[in-house]
């Protein structure tokens, strides 16, 4: 899945749309991991959380785009890539989903959903998102992340 979207059109916020209930995070932490990640255009640098730079395998919580790309599945990575290159040219909305490829072959899937702002202004514009990564094992890997894991932190 890679869409992106004109920010404009997306569904505005409805009142209540960001209350969470206790079961919703509960739920939301029993079959995923999420962490909000922000890049900015002037520098090149993407920002990750402890949770996803450790589980893209990076050893490091900044990096370049190139450097989270080559963390993907190699036939997802050109639609990545173009997907990103659209989000850099025109304020808007994104998301895809793919999997990690882990030096130790094991497979983390990842959903990403984020946004570009401020692209019309010369020089600058940033992007903002989460990354979610599903609790469960994809045929023929080892592990993923697991509710134990997320426990300890």
């Amino acid at each position: 899945m890679f869409k992106i979207a004109k920010a404009t059109v997306a569904a505005p916020l409805m009142p209540g749309s960001l209350d969470l209930t206790h079961r919703s995070q509960d739920m939301l932490a029993q079959i995923s991991i999420s962490e909000a990640w922000a890049g900015e255009f002037s520098s090149g640098i993407i920002r990750l959380g402890d949770w996803s730079s450790m589980l893209h395998g990076l050893s490091a919580q900044e990096c370049g785009l190139l450097s989270l790309l080559r963390c993907y599945d190699p036939k997802d990575r050109g639609h990545i890539l173009a997907l990103f290159e659209q989000a850099t040219t025109l304020s808007s909305s994104f998301c895809f989903s793919t999997t990690i490829m882990m030096p130790n072959s094991l497979r983390q899937p990842v959903f990403c959903m984020g946004e570009s702002s401020g692209v019309e202004e010369k020089f600058s514009g940033s992007m903002a998102g989460v990354f979610i990564f599903p609790r469960f094992k994809l045929e023929g890997a080892n592990q993923t992340a697991s509710r134990q894991q997320a426990q300890a932190s």
